[in-house]
């Protein structure tokens, strides 16, 4: 799935071959994984994780210190509007 990571001052992820992303929701943390379903939500202070296909195939984990944000999940795109 695509996945971007923005914030106001500049874009700090986008991948097109992201298999998972963790994200620290207000209610508890939550995953999105490829197909989710559409999904808007707010996120909280704390981190995001991307497990990412690398470029010899192998998986490589990034993660991100966010302070709060948005989530909209829509057609295999995850935009994520970060503080």
């Amino acid at each position: 799935m695509i996945v971007e990571i923005i914030t106001p001052d500049n874009v700090i992820f986008t991948g097109d071959q992201v298999q998972l992303i963790q994200l620290p929701g207000i209610d508890g943390s939550f995953e999105v994984l490829n197909r989710h379903a559409p999904l808007i939500s707010v996120l909280k202070k704390g981190k995001i994780k991307v497990i990412n296909k690398g470029g010899k195939g192998e998986k490589e984990e990034i993660f991100f210190e966010i302070k709060g944000g948005v989530i909209e999940v829509l057609n295999n795109k995850v935009l994520v509007l970060a503080e």
